[in-house]
């Protein structure tokens, strides 16, 4: 039995509006952080980095609820959150 596969209907919108919101939010959050580590300019990076990132919450919301499976809405979000958030870490390490 597949685990993203949700047979109750309610269930399946309140993990797209989990996936919207919490989701949404990580990604933005990764957006912001990664662009005040990678841009140059803190400051003006992480403001550019803020502003662009209500584009990309919006974009995760209009992900969410994109006639795709469940479990693919979850990893379009999750694992580039996961990626940005890394490549963040990453560049703040070899910066010093």
């Amino acid at each position: 039995m597949n685990p993203f596969v949700i047979h109750r209907p309610g269930l399946g919108l309140l993990s797209r509006v989990t996936a919207a919101v919490l989701g949404g939010y990580l990604l933005a959050s990764a957006w912001v952080v990664f662009c005040g580590v990678a841009l140059p300019g803190r400051a003006e990076a992480v403001l550019a980095g803020v502003q662009l990132s209500f584009v990309v919450y919006v974009g995760a919301v209009v992900w969410a609820f994109a006639p795709v499976p469940l479990g693919r809405v979850w990893m379009g979000l999750l694992v580039p959150a996961a990626a940005l958030a890394g490549l963040a870490a990453l560049l703040a390490r070899l910066e010093g």
